[in-house]
């Protein structure tokens, strides 16, 4: 081997030897706070979105996922928890988020579109398998047999969504009279042994430690439990009036600003409403946005009459006469 032979052998060796020792670049990682029955979706939503990125932009990408109940979840964040995305339970706890913390704007719920809800839900009742208590109804709930499960309104947006659903429902049957649906919610709430701080707890309560005749859920965590956790161990029974539910979605803007994430998360929140997204979603059992997804998977929704938000006056004021300090269902607990 001559000299130039020489030479280059040793700068080809020497490159390979710090190829070797160069570290690898780690994958982008962002951090996805949700509330609690939405860890298999938002894990199928991760893992199609990350292959996605990566094949159009080379570049890899984690996403970790943080679950719990949704008001616990917004007071993480507005305590510190640096999350790129919040997909939480209700709106009240993102608008706490931009009202006690600053870190997105006050008008971030018109930055997608349905509000930046890219899916809905409902509340129903799980019960045993038979139905052995006989639950069709609202009116059933107080019956002094029967023992209620669902979390607490306090720490759990779908806690909320029920409560809500079952006052909306004594407001209706007696003629809007506010004293008469307060005394029913009491009595509701006298029949319920333990309140959870998240919807996913109250359904390991309910399905996996036996307690209680009737479990007050999200749709999607009543049809998991059928299909998946318990076959054939449950039924579910769809009341004649409940609540439309409509988890949102947001972008931190400080927090992704401050990790260079805000192009990705933008993407990752729009990824939501493509079809591929609306397809994952009602995989999941929630209900998506896009009609012709929906209308794909329309066996597996019951149909219900459904009450909104705004029927209580919209969250700020649903927040503020039910579950503030103060509040009615701060009433029923203290007496």
């Amino acid at each position: 081997m001559n000299r130039r032979q020489l030479i280059m052998a040793g700068a080809a060796t020497s490159a390979i030897g710090l190829s070797a020792c160069a570290p690898k670049s780690k994958a982008l990682e962002i951090l996805s706070v949700s509330y609690d029955p939405t860890r298999e979706l938002y894990e199928s939503i991760g893992t199609a979105f990350s292959k996605k990125w990566s094949e159009s932009n080379n570049q890899s990408i984690k996403i970790r996922q943080s679950h719990g109940g949704s008001g616990k979840q917004a007071r993480s964040v507005i305590d510190g928890l640096e999350a790129d995305i919040v997909t939480l339970a209700l709106a009240a706890d993102i608008d706490a988020i931009a009202e006690k913390a600053n870190l997105l704007p006050l008008d971030w719920q018109s930055r997608l579109p349905n509000n930046s809800c890219p899916y809905t839900s409902t509340i129903v009742f799980l019960v045993r398998k038979g139905n052995p208590k006989s639950i069709k109804e609202w009116f059933d709930l107080v019956r002094k047999d029967i023992q209620i499960i669902t979390p607490n309104p306090i720490t759990s947006g779908g806690a909320r969504w029920n409560y809500l659903a079952a006052f909306g429902w004594a407001l209706k049957t007696y003629d809007g009279n506010t004293n008469k649906a307060q005394s029913y919610i009491k009595e509701l709430f006298a029949n319920v042994p333990v309140l959870d701080s998240g919807a996913r707890a109250a359904t390991t309560t309910f399905v996996q430690r036996g307690i209680g005749d009737v479990l007050l859920s999200w749709e999607n965590e009543a049809i998991l439990a059928v299909e998946k956790l318990s076959p054939n161990q449950f039924d579910i029974v769809v009341p004649s009036l409940s609540i439309l539910a409509e988890p949102p979605v947001a972008l931190i803007d400080k927090v992704a600003d401050a990790k260079g994430t805000t192009s990705i998360v933008k993407e990752y929140l729009n990824f939501l409403y493509t079809i591929e997204g609306q397809t994952i979603i009602a995989q999941n059992y929630y209900r998506p946005r896009n009609e012709d997804v929906l209308s794909k998977f329309a066996s597996r929704f019951a149909k219900v009459e459904t009450l909104t938000i705004e029927d209580f006056g919209g969250w700020k004021n649903a927040q503020k006469t039910h579950f503030d300090d103060g509040g009615i269902f701060d009433e029923i607990i203290r007496k």
